[in-house]
Parts: structure tokens; C-alpha cells; sequence
């Protein structure tokens, strides 16, 4: 039984470790900002169009930031909820021979 669970742990680190690897990116205003994250939701990467940042005024820029970030954290969260019900699945399956018999 602990072989189980230790095999659940050591899949869910790996997990944890893959979604690092996971990148998703989000855009707004036609690409003129965009904002990547990886699937652990940790932004890595802001990129603001030059003309637009310019040309954009304070407030402006601060809304469509906020936007595209909860946007792309958005999508990061789906990614990792899909992974982790994917090693739920698994280690459910793995547990069910718990209880069998041999």
C-alpha cells in the first residue's frame, strides 16, 4: 500500500516538474501585449509593442495587463487541472489493486 502511494508521490512531482516545462502564452489588442506563463502559473514573459506602449495611457495599459495576465493564468490553470486529473485517473486505477485480491 505505501509502494502505491510513494509511486502517487513520485508521479505528482513529476507532474509538478513538467508543468514547469509547459509554456502558454496569451495576447491582446491584436498581439500588442502578450504575456507567456509557464503551466505552474508563473509568469516568464511580458512583451508590450513599443508604438502601443506609447501611444497607450496609464490606465489603459494597466487594464489590458490585467486582462491578458488573468487570461494567460487562466489557460495555465486548465493545463495543470488537466495533468493532475490525468495522475488522478492513474493512481485511482493503481489504488483499486489495493483492495482486489491477487
Amino acid at each position: 500500500m505505501f509502494d502505491k502511494l510513494f509511486e502517487a508521490q513520485q508521479k505528482a512531482e513529476e507532474i509538478k516538474r513538467r508543468l514547469d516545462t509547459i509554456t502558454v502564452t496569451s495576447e491582446i489588442e491584436s498581439g500588442k501585449i502578450k504575456v507567456s506563463s509557464t503551466a505552474n502559473k508563473r509568469i516568464t514573459a511580458i512583451s508590450i509593442d513599443p508604438a502601443f506602449l506609447a501611444s497607450a495611457g496609464p490606465e489603459e495599459l494597466e487594464e489590458l495587463l490585467v486582462t491578458v495576465i488573468n487570461k494567460t493564468l487562466g489557460q495555465a490553470e486548465s493545463v495543470s487541472q488537466a495533468e493532475m486529473q490525468a495522475v488522478t485517473r492513474d493512481m485511482m486505477g493503481g489504488l483499486g489493486n489495493l483492495f482486489g485480491s491477487k
